[in-house]
């Protein structure tokens, strides 16, 4: 009889990962700066949320000053400035999820009917151009074409005899004209991810509703919106998850002292009292609660997308 051969022992999960990662090796190296990129500026931060509870003093650090418990949150809570705050987010992240986020899903499927190449390709190219401008350079193009002293738009109605109209310092109109900017320089990046939706769905399914007799609307509702159900449900997740992050850049850029009682919200406040003023806890303590109400939403819809029997974000 043959002698039993020794059995080889099962590999570690860290022996597999090792050669995962030297299978894949150049594929890990392309992704490294984005990695690099998520630990240092996300994740690091992560364990200086501490000083939220503290009253932090760069001279004695984390480790050595004082905790103060919730006393930053009931004050911010307690401020008048908090109501101000939550009404001007709210209102922008409500107008960008009622008017900007459908806009890239009914583009997409515009852009899926249209049948020449040639030309589908150009609007595309054409659309996709003003996602990689900066909010600087578009703050300054909405100055030189609403200014009601210099603007391009009001010099054409003067010059037609008509009265110019007040957009940029209008407290009225500043929601929508963020939301409109929002609309024009993301439209066209987030046909992106809709168009690669639609492209997976299968042809066959149209040609069938083509010999049922069905016309091209109906071949949209029954056939292409359920084919991209799933993606817009998860990115509706991740929108609700940024709800009270309305964007830095372009709101401060924007901001002006006759708008700043609509203009003013979480992202502009902390760097007005935190990186200004030097008030670091309070202003961890705000990022900190804006966090958690993101974590609250994104596992509530979640969990309400499974119960409905859909496929959710995780």
């Amino acid at each position: 009889m043959e002698p039993d051969k020794p059995q080889s022992k099962p590999e570690g999960k860290y022996s597999l990962l090792w050669k995962d990662v030297r299978r894949d090796k150049y594929l890990y190296f392309l992704a490294l700066p984005g990695i690099l990129f998520f630990i240092i500026f996300k994740y690091i931060p992560i364990t200086n949320l501490v000083i939220a509870f503290q009253d932090y003093s760069p001279y004695f650090g984390v480790l050595d000053s004082p905790w103060v418990g919730f006393e930053h949150f009931a004050r911010f809570f307690a401020h008048d400035d908090f109501y101000i705050l939550l009404r001007n987010t709210l209102g922008i992240s409500l107008m960008n999820l009622v008017f900007f986020f459908p806009a890239p899903i009914i583009l997409s499927l515009m852009l899926n009917e249209v049948r020449n190449a040639i030309v589908k390709r150009t609007v595309q190219s054409l659309i996709y151009i003003p996602h990689f401008l900066s909010w600087v350079l578009i703050s300054g193009l909405t100055f030189l074409m609403f200014s009601q002293s210099e603007g391009l738009v009001n010099k054409a109605l003067v010059s037609m005899g008509k009265d110019t109209f007040d957009l940029l310092t209008n407290p009225d109109y500043f929601w929508g004209l963020l939301t409109a900017q929002s609309i024009w320089k993301e439209i066209g990046w987030g046909t992106i991810i809709f168009l690669a939706a639609i492209a997976g769905i299968d042809p066959q399914l149209h040609e069938a509703a083509v010999m049922d007799g069905a016309g091209r609307m109906r071949r949209i509702w029954h056939i292409t919106l359920p084919g991209m159900r799933n993606v817009i449900i998860i990115l509706f997740i991740l929108r609700l998850g940024a709800i009270m992050d309305t964007g830095f850049e372009q709101i401060y850029l924007m901001m002006n002292a006759a708008v700043s009682n609509v203009a003013e919200v979480f992202d502009t406040y902390v760097y007005r009292i935190g990186i200004k003023q030097g008030e670091f806890s309070y202003s961890t303590a705000i990022g900190l609660f804006k966090s958690i109400v993101g974590v609250i939403l994104v596992v509530s819809a979640n969990k309400i997308a499974k119960r409905f029997g859909q496929d959710g974000l995780y």
